[in-house]
């Protein structure tokens, strides 16, 4: 007790270090939550994603991303997913309607190689707090520093008709919705699809381009080796909806965006190791569905 009165300085000096922390890290809670969405807006956040194709870099220059929402709540969803992406040619056309506008969204603008983003990977493309409404398209505005690598070489790429503005349509129900006005969506860039060879190792870009999400979709992962049978992997259903993946040097894959029902695992092999086929594998909505290890055999 004797020691404890003699120093009531050092006591209080605690307290007052005590306080002063606990009100910095309150500080800094508060700085981390997110900002409060204004009135008469709704947060959006575009991740990018990949399904790859058999290429060394895919890099596209990304300067600018906008949505298209229409503030009388039309939601047009009738119509094909063979028709969610096309080159815009005339970009001007839909503020004709006075019900539709177009919003910028925050990116960090440069050029992405889309095939570090595959396997489960992804980055967060752009967001930001839009005008509230019904978003039924993605606008992304595209630079000149497109290439690809093919076998150590360097190829340009190049849009069709020189056009630079890719559009996405999407529909009301495929955002994931964290909350009444805060929403997310995958873009998932189908690499193989989207690159054309046309002649004397010329490329166009023609986009195509899914979109998922993690809180209503599936996902399938796992782990193929060796190495040394360069394995490609194909998920597919009986709606003939076909997903594929290149697994990292270890050996590990994933792939997202998967609807919830059954699914088919197809390893394709090289180098003289035999194919696999997996069938039956369960994807449920919100989860990841891990398979069992497969070791390939000659």
């Amino acid at each position: 007790m004797k020691n404890f009165l003699r120093k009531p300085v050092t006591v209080i000096a605690m307290l007052v270090v005590a306080t002063l922390v606990f009100m910095e890290a309150c500080k800094k809670d508060n700085s981390a939550s997110p900002d409060p969405i204004p009135a008469n807006k709704q947060r959006v956040n575009l991740y990018l994603s990949d399904d790859p194709g058999y290429f060394d870099k895919v890099l596209l220059d990304i300067r600018k991303v906008e949505v298209l929402v229409d503030t009388c709540g039309g939601k047009d969803d009738n119509w094909d997913d063979k028709d969610r992406c096309w080159w815009d040619e005339d970009h001007d056309r839909d503020r004709k309607d006075t019900c539709q506008v177009w919003d910028s969204l925050s990116i960090h603008p440069g050029v992405y190689d889309l095939l570090t983003l595959r396997n489960g990977s992804d980055t967060l493309l752009a967001g930001g707090n839009v005008t509230k409404g019904t978003m039924k398209q993605i606008r992304i505005t595209i630079g000149n520093q497109n290439s690809l690598v093919k076998e150590g070489v360097t190829y340009p790429l190049k849009s069709i008709a020189g056009q630079s503005k890719i559009i996405v349509r999407v529909r009301h129900n495929e955002w994931d919705q964290l909350d009444a006005d805060n929403l997310q969506l995958w873009l998932d860039f189908d690499i193989q699809r989207s690159i054309i060879k046309v002649w004397n190792n010329q490329f166009v870009l023609k986009p195509f381009i899914n979109v998922f999400t993690v809180l209503k979709m599936g996902s399938i992962s796992g782990k193929v080796t060796p190495w040394e049978a360069y394995p490609i992997i194909s998920i597919y259903n009986t709606s003939k909806d076909t997903l594929y993946a290149m697994p990292w040097r270890n050996g590990e894959y994933k792939v997202r965006g998967l609807k919830v029902g059954d699914w088919s695992v197809f390893v394709n092999a090289s180098n003289g190791y035999k194919d696999t086929t997996i069938t039956g594998v369960k994807v449920e909505r919100g989860k990841d569905t891990k398979i069992p290890d497969i070791k390939l055999h000659k």
